[in-house]
Formats: structure tokens, C-alpha cells, sequence
């Protein structure tokens, strides 16, 4: 689809919730760094010696209307208290229960402040403070903002303190509070402010007019539906986060003041002599739908239309991502809808799961009736090695560069000199010799072996380049067998066995098989840690390697075309399949090793993306086999133990003495009677039936001998007459050698 038509799409989507009464406009309270007591900060826009006090808590006191009585109130903010509305009270404290019902008297401005029960006693502040603005609703109390958007105070803060920047309006608030003698104490106070992390402004609460989704018709059919089990989420414990997001849900405020978005499709119409209340706002799809309907509202009188500058929140025109990708048009669907919605699976970050999952289902239930996928997976965090998240300002992002470039690119954004020194100083600790490069497959494999049920995962860089190595290996061991694939050579239609095969060949496709099978199984319970295990040990790679040692004189052109043919379509079938099973974890290098490939006459797949992916095969299934070549492994790795603890490097000498009666092609002397052995072997019992042995006897000799040599040099040095005097701090003790043996 064209952007046009997605842009499209999120308007009819905006528009069909505002007029089925989901999506509404009104005013809402819009947003913390700790401290732990009295702080002096300095603010942007202020002068930079001037600095303002945070940290404390000002208690103050209302005079009570028609009475000396006095009620003593705390705020961290004590400017607020210009936007005061009203005071709580505890209805069981014995204190103020004489008071409810009563007004407090506003010591600058002309207001009458009722005092109600709730907790406290408290200062209430509705427009400026989130806790305060559900007590203004459930009470109907006035919402009276005193900030204007450059953070001055307006009008409603009253004329002494118009125009006036907040934090000195703070300080003049005490300074009049003190005055009057109003001012009570001021304490320290362990509290959070708000800091925007970009400007470092101190954010302050301000209510807004903007664009809400009231979320409870979305997300009552979605606790259902996954509850009656058309949905999956895993891993398990993600599902109790799901239901709690749900469960709690609040109201989406969908309004963002961001120059690029898709831009909301309403218009405030400004109706001529009336009072600009902010409540005559309509939404169109066009702007002539919108005038239309702006038209009826204005009930004759003139009327001029201005698009809302707000942009929707990204999450919103995400949410239509599943349907909208799937070719739903604005009134039906496609036929490509109609095939691929609903799909299969989201995978996804657990972070976002109710920023992006959640919305997805929501809204793709309400707007097409149907869940747009049956399973969720979650993904864990990725993380530095030392647990860190990973960000531009702590330069621990992965860039395959030395130390010094990765320096020199902290530069290139907008990052603070302070943030800069920081990621300069973790980059040194975290990577002492920069970040090599490890390419995209080396990477993505690291991924998937990182993949556990974890919440987070602490991606170590050298770990990525292990698995960059493991990709070399794949590469290179793949072209060397490739060379024992001439140019004559076909694959056959079919991959399944003939049962002319070797012994080796059959051990081989089994092994093949099994790995197959296993990694399938792997994926289906979406355990890819485990699935790359699998591939590393005994999957592609150890299926290359061992046919390329073990099936190497079958290719030679010696031997008989008809041996040489059915090896190389063993080692072709290994390629093909091996190669398809790892494609899913490494697919650039996979890709290019497979189109290099023979292909069938008959099989047309162009590209190993759309190809068939390898799952068990009965055929070449080969158990007996496999288990007799399993032995001739173990007995030749038994001779290769024996010969290394004789030191023996060369004419090695071994012998397989089997009991089994079962002819075994173990390239080998093997002998049925043990009487047949020659004298001086070195034994290794392979199982109940089956002993290696290697002539080791001609090394013994060749050691006695050089013993004696040694033996009778040190007996010389010896027998000298002045070796007493010469070397006389040496105690020499002499061991008895039998020269028979």
C-alpha cells in the first residue's frame, strides 16, 4: 500500500471512533529525578548563577472564612497554591471535622476555597496536580490553570504575579505568604521532580485540551478472547503482565506535539460572536466533510475551520499495522486481506507489548471482528555486558569500530559534553579493543543462543565474534566440500536414499535426520537457544565436517563411479538440507552458499528463502547402521588415545578385536581371536563386545634404550674420581635397571 493510502486509513480509523463516541476531546492534566532533601538546581531560562531551592516542603496557612481560626497546609510547590481550588480534610480527624462544609479565605486573589473531605489536611490544585484532578472531578471543583505555555504565569495567577516567570513566582509567593504572616516552616523533603532529560526543564503538570480514547470497549472483548484461549502468550510469566495492563487500563491520550506524524483530522470551528470555549471541534475525513458537519454545528451563523496542529501518537497508526499491511481498503476488504489476515505470530519486545501488542488487538478486534494474531512472543531487552541498557549517550550501541572512531562518533549527534565524557569513559570499559565487526549473521545467530526465558539479555561483544567465527567456519567448510561436487555431477529428483549407501553415508543422512527433527521441535516451542545448540553440535557444521573426513576416499576418482556418485549425493543432501536448517538463524551467509548449489532438473526453487524447510524423513532414518558406524568412531577415537599416551606420532599399528559377528567395515586389522594379537599392544575396551588395541611395544623399546643411554652417560659422569669434590652438594641416588628387560 502507498503512503497515501495508509495515511488514509488511520483518518477513516480516527474518524469511525470519534463518531461511534470511542475517541473525545477534552482537558486532561499532561506530563522524575531524585532528590533527597534541600537542592540547589539551576534551571534553563534562568540566569546561570541564579538557583532555586527543591528538596523542602513550605507549610502555610488559609484563614477561615468569617473566623480567627486558621488551617496549616504543606506543598513542595507553594506557587500552586495561585491555582488552589479547594482544601481536604480527613472526615475522621477531630482536628477539622468542625471545618467541612466551611471556606478557607484565598490571601491573594479574590476566591472562596470549599473545604471537603478527603485526606489531609491538603491544598487541592485540580489543573496542576494528577492525584488533585481526580479529587476536582469526583468533587466538581474548579480546574484553574495558571501557567501559560512558555512556563510564566497568566492571568488566573493574579496581578501581582502576571508575566511572571514560575520559579520566581515561587519565591515571591513565600516572600508575600511571609508578609502576611501566613508562611509557617519550611522542612527538607526526599521527593522526585520531573526533569525533561533533552532540556533539562523542570516539567510541571498542566492541563490541556487533547485527543483521548476511552479504552474500555477495546480491551473488555480482548480479556475474553485470550482468556477463552485464541490467544498465546509467551514466555508464561509475560501473560500476568498482560492481564494487569488490561485490567488497569486507563484512557489513551492520542495527541503529540511533534512536527512530523500523521496529522489529527480535526478542525475547531470558530463560530462568529461566540466565546472561543474550546469545545466546537469536529473531525472529517476531507475537509469538506469537515466543514459540512462544521456547518450544521454553526446553525447558520459564519464560521472559519482550523486544523488541529497535534499529530497522532505513532502507537495509534501502529495498531492498524496488522490489517492495514494485510490490504484492508476503506470500505471491505482485498483480496489480500481476505489471505493473509489474520496472521500466525507477533513477535515483539515485552516492554512494548501494551504500548504495541496490546493496541493491535484491540483495535483489530473492534475494527474487523477478529484477533489479527494467535500467538505473541516476547523477546528480552538486549542490554550491554554490564546490564546496561543500550543508548546513544552511554556509546554502547554495537558499531563494529576501534576504540578511538567509536570515540570520534560521540561527537556527530547532539549529545551534552557531560553525557559524551560518560560514554567515553564506558566505552573503555566495555570495549578496551573497540567493536569488531561481526556482520549480520554472526550477530543474529548471538541473538537467538541469547534467547532464553530472561527478561534481559546482557549481550557480551565477544561472544557476537564467537558466533562470527562459527559463520567463517560454515562458509569455508561448506566451499570445501562443494569441491568434491564436479562439474558432472546432478543431484538426483529425489534426496530419499537408494540403500546402495555406505555405511558412512547412512550414518550420516540419520545423523542429519535426527538434528532435523530436533531443531524443528526446538522452534515449534519457540526455544531458539536451544535450536542453535543443536546446529552447533551436532547439526550443518558437525554434519559437513565429519562427512568431509569420513567420506573423503569415496569422492576420490579412484574409486568406482557408482561409490563416487551415491558419496556425492550423501554429501549433497547434507549441503541442501544442512544449509535449509540453518538458514532461519544465518541467512545472508546460508543464501549465498545454496544459490551456488546444483539444483535438481526438476526442482524450479529459485531462492533458499521460499524453499522447503527440513523435517523428519522416515527414509533417512538408518538405526542399525548408525549405531555400527557409532562404534567405528569410538574405536577410532580409542586408537588415536592409545597412540597419543605412547607418544606415538606416526606407523600406528591398530587392531579391532569384535566379538559381535557382524561384518563392520572398520578400515581396520580386525581380528575374532585375541590369540591373534601380536606382543606389546595397548588396550581400550570400547563396549561388552568390541576392544581396540595398538602396537605399542616398538616404542617402549625405543624408550628403554634411551633410558640406558641416559642411564649410562649419568653413570660416567659418576664414576669420575674429583666428582665427589666437584660437585659436592649433589646427592646422587642410583636406581637398579635390569638390562634383560
Amino acid at each position: 500500500m502507498s503512503y497515501q493510502s495508509l495515511s488514509r486509513a488511520v483518518t477513516e480509523t480516527f474518524c469511525r471512533l470519534h463518531e461511534d463516541g470511542i475517541i473525545y476531546h477534552a482537558n486532561r492534566l499532561m506530563d522524575q529525578k531524585q532528590l533527597s532533601g534541600r537542592t540547589l538546581l539551576n534551571v534553563p531560562g534562568y540566569d546561570a548563577k541564579e538557583k532555586f531551592e527543591f528538596g523542602v516542603i513550605t507549610s502555610f496557612a488559609y484563614q477561615i472564612e468569617g473566623s480567627d481560626e486558621r488551617i496549616v497546609v504543606a506543598t513542595t510547590r507553594p506557587e500552586t497554591m495561585l491555582g488552589d481550588t479547594a482544601i481536604a480534610v480527613h472526615q475522621d480527624d477531630d482536628r477539622y471535622k468542625h471545618l467541612h462544609g466551611k471556606f478557607a479565605i484565598h490571601p491573594f486573589l479574590n476566591r472562596r476555597l470549599p473545604i471537603i473531605f478527603g485526606t489531609g489536611a491538603v491544598k487541592i490544585t485540580p489543573a496542576h496536580d494528577p492525584n488533585d484532578y481526580e479529587v476536582g472531578v469526583r468533587h466538581g471543583l474548579e480546574f484553574i490553570n495558571i501557567l501559560n505555555d512558555d512556563g510564566t504565569f497568566n492571568e488566573n495567577a493574579g496581578e501581582d504575579f502576571k508575566e511572571m516567570k514560575h520559579f520566581h513566582a515561587r519565591r515571591e509567593v513565600i516572600k508575600k505568604l511571609t508578609d502576611l504572616g501566613l508562611f509557617v516552616e519550611t522542612k527538607d523533603n526526599a521527593m522526585q521532580i520531573p526533569i525533561c532529560s533533552k532540556s533539562g526543564d523542570i516539567i510541571e503538570p498542566v492541563l490541556k485540551p487533547r485527543w483521548w480514547v476511552n479504552c474500555q470497549p477495546f480491551v473488555a472483548e480482548a480479556i475474553k478472547r485470550t482468556r477463552a484461549g485464541e490467544l498465546s502468550i509467551a514466555p508464561s510469566r509475560v501473560k500476568a503482565d498482560w492481564y494487569r495492563w488490561l485490567e488497569n487500563i486507563q484512557d489513551w491520550c492520542v495527541s503529540r506535539q511533534l512536527w512530523w506524524g500523521h496529522r489529527c483530522p480535526a478542525y475547531f470551528v470558530q463560530i462568529e460572536g461566540e466565546r472561543n470555549d474550546g469545545k466546537n471541534w469536529v473531525v472529517g475525513r476531507t475537509v469538506e466533510e469537515a466543514t459540512e458537519r462544521a456547518r450544521i454545528l454553526a446553525n447558520g451563523k459564519s464560521f472559519t475551520l482550523e486544523q488541529d496542529e497535534d499529530v497522532l501518537d505513532t502507537w495509534f497508526s501502529s495498531g492498524l499495522w496488522p490489517f492495514l499491511n494485510s490490504g484492508m481498503a476503506r470500505n471491505g476488504t482485498t483480496v489480500d486481506f481476505s489471505h493473509y489476515y489474520p496472521a500466525s505470530i507477533l513477535e515483539t519486545g515485552w516492554d512494548i507489548l501494551f504500548f504495541w501488542a496490546a493496541r493491535m488487538i484491540s483495535m483489530g478486534i473492534y475494527l474487523t471482528g477478529q484477533m489479527p494474531f494467535s500467538e505473541v512472543l516476547c523477546h528480552a531487552m538486549i542490554r550491554d555486558a554490564h546490564g546496561r541498557k543500550m543508548s546513544k549517550s552511554l556509546g554502547n550501541v554495537i558499531h563494529g569500530l576501534p576504540l578511538e572512531q567509536l570515540h570520534q562518533k560521540l561527537y556527530k549527534g547532539n549529545l551534552d559534553e557531560k553525557e559524551i565524557l560518560k560514554a567515553i569513559a564506558g566505552q573503555k570499559k566495555g570495549f578496551p579493543k573497540g567493536i569488531p565487526e561481526c556482520g549480520t549473521d554472526g550477530l543474529r545467530f548471538a541473538l537467538c543462543a541469547y534467547s532464553g526465558s530472561g527478561r534481559d539479555i546482557n549481550l557480551e561483544i565477544l561472544r557476537v565474534e564467537g558466533y562470527r567465527k562459527f559463520c567463517n567456519k560454515t562458509f569455508n567448510h561448506t566451499k570445501l566440500a562443494m569441491l568434491k561436487l564436479d562439474d558432472s555431477f546432478s543431484p538426483e529428483t529425489s534426496a530419499k536414499p537408494t540403500g546402495n549407501e555406505s555405511l558412512v553415508e547412512c550414518w550420516i543422512l540419520h545423523k542429519l535426520d535426527i538434528a532435523a527433527t530436533q531443531i524443528n521441535t526446538k522452534l515449534q516451542e519457540r526455544n531458539f537457544m536451544a535450536a542453535t545448540r543443536q546446529l552447533t553440535i551436532s547439526g550443518y557444521t558437525s554434519s559437513a565436517t565429519s562427512i568431509l573426513r569420513v567420506m573423503k576416499p569415496l569422492t576420490d576418482a579412484s574409486v568406482p563411479i557408482q561409490t563416487r556418485r551415491s558419496a556425492q549425493q550423501t554429501l549433497y543432501s547434507c549441503l541442501d538440507h544442512g544449509l535449509r536448517l540453518l538458514h532461519p538463524f544465518m541467512p545472508f551467509v546460508t543464501k549465498e552458499l545454496w544459490q551456488r548449489l546444483p539444483r535438481p532438473p526438476t526442482d524450479p526453487t529459485p531462492s533458499i528463502m521460499i524453499a522447503s524447510y527440513p523435517i523428519n524423513d522416515p527414509d533417512f532414518i538408518s538405526s542399525e547402521e548408525a549405531k555400527d558406524f557409532d562404534v567405528v568412531l569410538s574405536a577410532v577415537r580409542a586408537a588415536r588415545s592409545l597412540a597419543a599416551s605412547y607418544n606415538l606420532q606416526s606407523n600406528i599399528q591398530p587392531f579391532v578385536h569384535s566379538q559381535t559377528g557382524k561384518e563392520i567395515d572398520f578400515a581396520v586389522n580386525v581380528i575374532e581371536d585375541v590369540k591373534a594379537l601380536p606382543a606389546g599392544c595397548g588396550s581400550a575396551v570400547i563396549n561388552s563386545t568390541t576392544t581396540v588395541h595398538v602396537l605399542v611395544k616398538l616404542s617402549v623399546i625405543r624408550k628403554l634404550t634411551l633410558a640406558r643411554l641416559n642411564l649410562e652417560k649419568i653413570m660416567k659422569i659418576v664414576s669420575q674420581p674429583d666428582y665427589a669434590e666437584t660437585v659436592p652438594s649433589v646427592k646422587v641416588t642410583l636406581l637398579s635397571f635390569d638390562h634383560q628387560n
